[in-house]
């Protein structure tokens, strides 16, 4: 395995061409083991991955606290090699539940300053708002971390999930490194409007949901039964007729893997590196095991025979049901 790099648009910074999601190491996705995730982190950063991404709402600060600890328990090398890229805004209760998002400048520095503190560090290298808060303007918002960067708080300024005219108007604002978006073989909404717009201005991708939450990984049976607190128990691709067609997609997609010789996760997050240099996916890795897998994916070469393969197994716009809830999708910069 050879660890490539990619850069960040032309703003941002050099990474490694896969990133960590660490949220399912703390939220959303069941329970999860401690002790294993950080010892995941700690064979991500052995690896060479740099890229680490985070939001300050997953588990009400426990994931910037997991990064946190994992970061002070590593080598000093592999520490000083680490890259935060950290989500704000979203708004929680003590239920868990969510309430909107919060852009205004006053909360954006409010928090970073919470999470400067729980991960540990004096700057987070790339900062954004998880979505857009429909009433504040995009420019304040970004604005606000633009002054974050020039105080040294901030080294970068991300988007998530927002659409092509938003990302103009924050473009037009500051400096843009990279925006956060859904992107796999069966979420590829973002090709048509979001992806033209964002290599014209020069803005990275990082991809998240390059497996669809585990739905294309291979490993995922349609008798499994989830957790309440495994957001997949309400997603409306894991449930009943649109996981079982969207699990003979994952089968079709098998087929092509194992004539290649890899697993289906590695051919699809193949496919993700093959979209372009412009893009990092990120892996949702939560143990070692399942890290190592994905990280397989960097040695594998698609062909065209491949990809045109892989484009027959799984075509645009097969997949079944939306990828969020439907309150959830409203606030997204895609629709599909």
């Amino acid at each position: 395995m050879t660890m490539h790099t990619r850069t960040l648009g032309s703003t941002g910074p050099r990474v490694s061409a896969l990133g960590l999601g660490c949220m399912g190491m703390s939220a959303l996705y069941g329970d999860a083991d401690r002790a294993e995730s950080i010892a995941t982190i700690h064979a991500a950063l052995e690896a060479g991955v740099t890229l680490l991404d985070t939001g300050d709402f997953y588990a009400m600060g426990h994931n910037e606290m997991l990064i946190g600890e994992a970061l002070r328990s590593a080598p000093a090398d592999r520490r000083e090699q680490a890259l935060l890229s950290v989500k704000f805004g979203a708004l929680r209760d003590p239920d868990g539940g969510w309430s909107g998002y919060d852009g205004r400048p006053a909360a954006v520095k409010n928090f970073a300053a919470y999470s400067l503190q729980r991960l540990g560090v004096d700057h987070i290298d790339v900062y954004r708002i998880a979505r857009a808060d429909p009433d504040v303007p995009i420019e304040e918002t970004v604005g606000a971390i633009a002054e974050l960067v020039e105080k040294g708080y901030v080294r970068h300024i991300g988007l998530s999930e927002v659409g092509a005219e938003t990302i103009r108007r924050a473009a037009a604002t500051a400096p843009i490194a990279d925006l956060q978006i859904e992107y796999s073989l069966i979420s590829r909404a973002i090709e048509d409007e979001i992806l033209p717009t964002t290599r014209e201005l020069g803005i990275g991708i990082t991809a998240y949901g390059v497996l669809s939450r585990g739905l294309i990984s291979g490993h995922f049976t349609g008798d499994r039964q989830l957790a309440p607190n495994d957001f997949r128990a309400h997603s409306p691709r894991f449930q009943g007729d649109n996981l079982r067609h969207n699990l003979t997609l994952v089968e079709a997609l098998r087929k092509v893997a194992e004539a290649k010789g890899v697993s289906v996760a590695q051919i699809a997050i193949a496919w993700v590196l093959a979209r372009g240099e412009d893009i990092v996916p990120l892996v949702g890795a939560r143990t070692r095991e399942r890290l190592a897998e994905s990280l397989g994916a960097l040695d594998v070469t698609l062909e065209q025979d491949d990809l045109a393969a892989i484009e027959q197994a799984v075509p645009a716009g097969a997949a079944a049901g939306d990828r969020y809830p439907a309150p959830q999708m409203a606030h997204l910069g895609t629709k599909e």
